[in-house]
């Protein structure tokens, strides 16, 4: 095993093909790994930060538990009956729900802005979060809203809003900011296919459904974290497989090709697992806005790279998610949902984005 730095007279050649200066090559016998130091550092940091948010949510609350009595709960021998339904019961499906849809998001959100090359390319601006939205609700009212009903019917709305993107892709010839404005077209379509649905359902089913369509945690249990946990199972090797493959696709198809990439079923392999979390994310918290726009942007700048960086983006949007779930918790005088929060600091950031990119343009 060796582990090499990528430094020195070719680093500049090498940057061009997205290889930098601070990557490490690490040569496992025949196999040869290659990873940003920065990069790796940061995101490990990150994995800590998330580690520790889960701990803190697991503690605090109505009823306070301690760290030794959480780890007495967490090792098999909790002390009272209490600290294990807190935390086995109530608090720990929340927080790894929160984790893991936040997670999915963002890695969703990175997966699109990187593919459209587009910092607004995001699934719950471009549509595919209201797509997920329009297919959960119609199972919701249509068959009574059993969770592995939702969750497909949530991840066909998506599948479905991808396949129209597509087709207006290759028939309309479609790139850029165009994409990203008939997106937000499609979008504001499924927004009033969703509410046309809401007015005809009957009202209990349409109770529901609406109160799921503001975003949150609350009442999330084991059965929602088996949902998002085997979508990340299914999606996570797909992503880590066809990750390496966004350089070759920088550089063009042509030049992909060259290197034994496949540049359109590397970007429909990307864009169905992007929008299988989106689908499996909404189903199981409802559609929360702002995490797959900001946590890519907060992603790039902690790692310093200009690529998806896919996995540091997945645990900044785990605790931008975790963190707006103890606001929304514990920061007001009665709960309020979590997606208010998220829509909340979602409008700001996109206000200062939209800014920062009319100043980058006039420079």
């Amino acid at each position: 095993m060796t582990l090499t730095q990528l430094s020195g007279p070719g680093s500049r050649r090498l940057t061009a093909t997205g290889i930098t200066p601070t990557d490490m090559v690490l040569r496992l016998g025949r196999a040869t790994v290659r990873f940003d130091r920065r990069a790796s550092l940061v995101t490990a940091g990150l994995v800590l930060a998330v580690l520790v948010l889960v701990a803190v949510s697991l503690m605090v609350g109505e009823y306070t538990i301690g760290p030794g009595a959480l780890w007495d709960v967490l090792t098999g021998q909790p002390r009272r009956r209490l600290d294990q339904f807190f935390v086995v019961d109530r608090r720990l499906p929340r927080v790894l729900v929160a984790v893991g849809v936040g997670g999915g998001l963002a890695a969703a959100g990175a997966i699109f802005q990187r593919l459209y090359r587009n910092p607004l390319a995001s699934p719950d601006i471009i549509g595919f979060t209201d797509g997920s939205a329009v297919g959960a609700v119609l199972v919701l009212i249509t068959f009574g809203g059993t969770l592995g009903m939702g969750a497909l019917g949530a991840a066909l709305g998506a599948l479905v809003t991808l396949a129209v993107m597509a087709v207006l892709t290759v028939l309309g010839g479609l790139r850029g900011t165009r994409l990203v404005l008939v997106g937000i077209a499609l979008g504001a379509l499924s927004t009033s296919a969703t509410y046309y649905l809401l007015s005809q359902a009957y009202l209990p089913s349409a109770a529901v459904a609406n109160a799921w369509l503001i975003g949150s945690l609350s009442g999330r249990g084991w059965g929602q974290v088996l949902v998002i946990g085997i979508g990340l199972a299914v999606v996570t090797p797909v992503l880590v497989v066809l990750d390496r493959t966004f350089h070759a696709l920088d550089l063009g198809d042509t030049v992909a090709t060259t290197l034994g990439v496949r540049g359109g079923r590397a970007r429909m392999g990307l864009m169905a697992g992007a929008t299988v979390l989106v689908g499996l994310s909404v189903a199981a918290a409802g559609p929360i806005a702002f995490i797959a726009l900001a946590a890519p942007h907060l992603a790039r700048g902690l790692t310093r790279t200009s690529g998806a960086a896919i996995f540091a983006a997945a645990c900044v949007g785990a605790l931008l998610l975790g963190v707006s779930d103890l606001v929304a918790e514990h920061a007001f005088p009665a709960p309020v949902p979590v997606g208010v929060i998220t829509v909340s600091i979602g409008g700001v950031f996109l206000i200062w984005l939209l800014v920062r990119e009319g100043l980058r343009h006039r420079v």
